[in-house]
């Protein structure tokens, strides 16, 4: 008999009195755990597939140690460039030893996961609630807003023609400057011309 169970993200082919290495669990040493994501469970020659994990069926363990894998050596090099980095990495590993594999109950989790739906959808109704004449709101200050635009628009029109007779005064003052040095600049370019044909 044998099954496959996910643990700590990772599947393992796990048969009893059999001691396998996993990464680093929480549990201390010498406790008791319960794997109940079995994906695949093989019993006196039928196999059963889970979609995704096979229904009452858990593998029992025991935490024997905590530990260091071996040393990986991770070494990189860029040819011609004179780089070269070496690192080493030691995975934290837990090692367990499977006790047990067969039908258990899980009804305490469902409890818990029943209990967590009914939260769940508490939430939900709640917020589609509060939703509702949240949106209701905003259509009635929606209106209060176009008055208080429209007066800001009917203001700066009211201010567009005060400041257009302004800006045609400055203009007229601009032109005038520009003329009076216009003729000022003319005179210096004649006297560069009799320079010219005085040689």
């Amino acid at each position: 008999m044998f099954a496959i169970v996910e643990v700590a993200g990772q599947q393992f082919k796990v048969e009893k009195d059999e001691n396998i290495f996993v990464h680093r669990l929480q549990n201390k040493e010498g406790d008791k755990i319960v794997l109940d994501q079995v994906l695949l469970i093989e019993e006196d020659g039928k196999t059963v597939v889970g979609t995704p994990v096979v229904k009452d069926y858990q593998v029992k363990a025991t935490v024997i140690s905590h530990l260091k894998g071996d040393k990986v050596r991770v070494f990189k090099k860029k040819r011609r460039k004179g780089y070269q980095k070496l690192n080493g990495h030691r995975q934290y590993l837990t090692e367990i030893r499977i006790d047990a594999i067969g039908k258990g109950k899980a009804a305490p989790k469902a409890a818990a996961k029943k209990a967590d739906e009914k939260k769940a959808e508490a939430k939900k109704e709640a917020p589609a609630e509060a939703k509702a004449p949240a949106k209701a709101a905003p259509k009635a200050k929606a209106a209060p807003k176009k008055t208080e635009t429209a007066k800001k628009a009917e203001a700066k029109t009211g201010t567009a023609k005060k400041t257009t007779g302004a800006a045609a005064a400055k203009k007229t003052t601009t032109a005038k400057a520009k003329s009076s040095a216009s003729k000022a600049k003319k005179p210096a370019a004649k006297k560069s011309d009799d320079k010219k044909e005085e040689k």
